[in-house]
């Protein structure tokens, strides 16, 4: 409960694949000011009581928040006194933030704890030499979200009103505050590696320190009680690693059809036997593997029926109302005939991958767009920083255990012609391959989703196309069968001509997936001549909705009877503020008849009928 007694918003743990007892949930009100100038800090913010009140983990932008003003805040200030339980004394107490946008640091009674960078990714700060148990302490929050310089905004407007694919902007806290006690020597987030050949399972177990003859333990189960432990010593390495194989009989995949996931208990547990830290996990034994073309799941042909999802909200713009939204929008792409999505330009929280986890729904790890294009182009077009990579990494940390997750891709419509100069985003991008790469070697990485493949051994090819007439679009995907595919170019909306610069390096037999098309129009009470402002889609409104399902079908068919296509994804699953060419409206009711917008999607792919080409990389 808050401190007036109202329901805690968002009271559910925000971290189900890593999970201690004891939390505290920090949504509620807060005191909130906004600091357009900046200010703050020299006006005596960090001091004084605030003038407003907000609702977190509501941005105040939302509704939901209570605040729900939409101008630029160049800065916002966030003020609680929270009291830990006095039965949490002897720990180290922990101070976790979801998301904060953009540029975060935070006070206790008076002192600096941490600062940290990146909206979408998630961040804590050890406050234990600033907090004790059964005393109050004031946190302060200031976050700043300036409209200039490097910066992860994702589909954020960076004008005062939504335009095109730009809307409501986020500032501040955007997800879930919580605090936990941890004890002095702990376990940090274990790494969930699953290895279907073996029947096993490895687990990477971080420690914040070693204590002499300590050990870790790892329990597996499933309904039916234990199937399988093991133990390693914890003394030796800051990572203990050790590998639990699974028995026959008890080895069940994760999979679309039968999402599975075992329990996992894990126990650090001092020369005594006496346990020092316990977590709660889980874990799906699943893999992904690339066969010439073929990208396959356990092994299987599985085509990806992908949708785009923005998990924009109307009331809390990025962030979900409640835990239910978020299994909602999960049933309503699958009714629609969808079995995953590209998590698009934003970085959902975990409580959607847990869900994804277990209603088996593969989802494509992305990160929120950079704005980076073609050097010389206006300023708010940004180049490439280190920041890029730093809060990637984070991304790649804190979601590399989630089965659901079948593929990385950390950047969207990149674009610079290929030339004789090497440009920061080459290097840039080629890091950020490096680093998925260096962090996960058990999924592949796609370099940049559309538009610019910069990165030789990128593992994945991809395209995006709004061609609206299935005739064309079906030309225009030809090419995969002779080895050359598809590959945006300047006026991408047509057939690139062959003078034109590359964008790409290129193409060298990688598994392809159109992975934007589609897109369609349509809101029946407004007509042709709607302005942008107020709806549009790509192409012409169909004239009626019979056109539309003719297109839809159309337009799927052309990849789904493609045998070189392991998937597509379809733009998108909901309407979003005035881009409205969703197959749901903004507040998920339906804009078609379901059923038929399933029966064009859930026939068989010819991919799945194994009759993809091999590719044309050497096999040497």
């Amino acid at each position: 409960m808050t401190d007036d007694a109202r329901p805690v918003p968002r009271p559910e743990y925000p971290r189900p694949q890593f999970r201690r007892e004891r939390w505290l949930n920090l949504n509620g009100e807060w005191g909130f000011e906004i600091d357009r100038g900046d200010s703050g800090l020299e006006r005596g913010l960090l001091q004084r009581p605030l003038s407003g009140r907000i609702v977190v983990p509501f941005a105040p932008e939302s509704e939901l928040s209570g605040v729900h003003d939409i101008d630029f805040m160049t800065a916002v200030w966030y003020r609680r006194t929270v009291t830990l339980p006095s039965d949490w004394t002897g720990n180290r107490f922990l101070l976790h933030f979801g998301a904060v946008d953009h540029d975060t640091t935070v006070w206790v009674d008076g002192n600096e704890v941490g600062r940290h960078r990146g909206g979408f990714s998630s961040f804590t700060f050890d406050i234990s030499s600033h907090i004790t148990a059964g005393r109050p302490a004031e946190i302060v929050v200031r976050a700043r979200d300036p409209r200039s310089g490097p910066q992860a905004r994702g589909k954020q407007s960076t004008v005062y009103s939504n335009q095109v694919t730009e809307y409501t902007r986020t500032t501040g806290i955007w997800q879930t505050v919580w605090i936990e006690p941890v004890p002095p020597v702990a376990m940090r987030r274990p790494r969930i590696t699953p290895n279907v050949a073996a029947s096993s399972f490895l687990f990477d177990v971080p420690l914040t320190a070693n204590t002499p003859g300590s050990r870790v333990r790892v329990v597996v189960s499933d309904a039916e009680g234990e199937v399988a432990r093991g133990d390693v010593r914890a003394d030796l390495d800051l990572a203990p690693t050790l590998q639990v194989t699974l028995p026959r009989d008890r080895v069940r995949l994760w999979s679309i059809d039968d999402p599975h996931l075992y329990d996992v208990e894990f126990t650090l547990e001092d020369a005594d036997g006496r346990v020092l830290d316990l977590v709660t996990s889980y874990a799906g034994l699943r893999s992904v593997s690339i066969d010439g073309r073929g990208f396959l799941i356990n092994g299987e042909r599985v085509f990806q029926r992908l949708v785009l999802d923005q998990g924009m909200y109307p009331d809390g713009i990025l962030t979900a109302p409640d835990d239910e939204s978020l299994v909602r929008d999960i049933r309503l792409s699958q009714a629609a005939g969808f079995n995953g999505a590209r998590l698009h330009q934003k970085v959902f929280e975990e409580r959607f991958l847990y869900h994804a986890d277990r209603l088996g729904y593969i989802v494509w790890g992305e990160f929120a767009d950079w704005g980076c294009r073609i050097p010389g182009a206006p300023e708010d077009w940004q180049q490439p920083t280190s920041s890029y990579i730093t809060q990637w990494l984070e991304v790649l940390e804190r979601d590399y255990s989630h089965p659901s997750i079948v593929g990385w891709c950390p950047l969207n419509e990149t674009y610079q012609f290929i030339d004789d100069r090497i440009s920061v985003l080459d290097d840039v991008t080629r890091a950020m391959f490096l680093a998925t790469k260096g962090v996960d070697r058990s999924r592949p990485a796609l370099d940049a989703s559309g538009y610019s493949h910069r990165v030789v051994e990128t593992e994945i090819w991809d395209s995006h196309s709004y061609e609206q007439d299935p005739e064309e679009f079906a030309r225009m995907m030809a090419p995969i069968a002779q080895g050359e595919p598809y590959t945006n170019r300047e006026g991408d909306r047509e057939m690139p001509p062959r003078d034109t610069p590359p964008w790409s390096v290129p193409y060298s037999g990688q598994p392809y997936f159109c992975s934007e098309f589609g897109g369609i129009w349509w809101n029946a009470s407004l007509g042709h001549d709607a302005d942008e402002a107020e709806s549009w889609g790509y192409g012409g409104r169909p004239r009626s909705v019979e056109e539309f399902y003719t297109r839809f079908d159309g337009l799927v068919s052309v990849l789904i009877d493609d045998p070189e296509m392991f998937g597509y994804c379809y733009t998108q699953l909901t309407d979003v503020f005035q881009e409205q060419n969703g197959v749901y409206t903004f507040d998920r009711r339906e804009k078609f008849d379901m059923d038929r917008i399933r029966a064009a999607q859930t026939r068989p792919a010819a991919f799945e009928d194994g009759r993809a080409r091999p590719s044309l990389r050497s096999t040497t």
